[in-house]
């Protein structure tokens, strides 16, 4: 049963990228943010280490390398197949130059659910440099503590029907490993290009 629920799944995420790359406009983050838990105004950021379907991955392996970190779960019905979209259109804008030098992240914050393979399965359909990872519960909160990250479960009806509602912000860090900005739910894939651009600029004008 969980194969015929996960192909359609993928066959409706498939749609909605389509839709999302070419007919989505980013709407405003104040609409976005109604009803999500509140988080943290300055994180501090930090390296974390938590489980990919390959196996341990950790914020360190990706030193020299900027890194495109979003929080987030596979079963999220809109924001987070936006946000991933909008990763997507923004690395299908880089040279193969400048997309070597960058590595997307996608952290989930259901663990119960969200399985290192379903994640591998999941973020597959948006690019294929996008890392899934996540952990157990402690681990995870203990990563998004360390970003701000807010979320709850909300309306449980069992141990497998129900949303997440989480802060849905995009983090940029530098190829030393700290967070430098924080992008908001909406920023325009322009924005976005702007930030990674002149992250990458000092080391390409050597």
């Amino acid at each position: 049963m969980q194969k015929y629920v996960l192909i359609a799944s993928i066959i409706l995420l498939t749609s909605l990228l389509f839709w999302l790359l070419f007919g989505w406009q980013p709407a405003g983050e104040q609409i976005l943010r109604q009803g999500l838990p509140t988080h943290a105004e300055q994180p501090s950021g930090g390296d974390f280490t938590l489980q990919s379907y390959q196996g341990p991955v950790s914020l360190a392996d990706f030193r020299g390398r900027l890194v495109m970190l979003y929080f987030g779960y596979t079963w999220c019905p809109d924001i987070c197949p936006t946000n991933l979209a909008l990763f997507s259109r923004v690395l299908n804008e880089l040279s193969p130059q400048e997309l070597s030098q960058v590595q997307p992240i996608f952290i989930s914050v259901d663990p119960s659910r969200d399985t290192p393979q379903r994640l591998r399965e999941y973020t597959t359909y948006f690019h294929e440099k996008l890392i899934g990872i996540t952990g157990t519960p402690e681990e995870v909160a203990r990563t998004a503590a360390l970003y701000g990250v807010a979320y709850r479960a909300v309306n449980p009806d069992t141990e497998t029907n129900y949303a997440v509602d989480h802060s849905a912000d995009t983090y940029i860090i530098d190829r030393d490993g700290r967070l430098v900005q924080r992008l908001p739910h909406g920023t325009s894939v322009e924005v976005m290009l702007t930030a990674i651009h002149s992250l990458l600029k000092p080391t390409e004008t050597n």
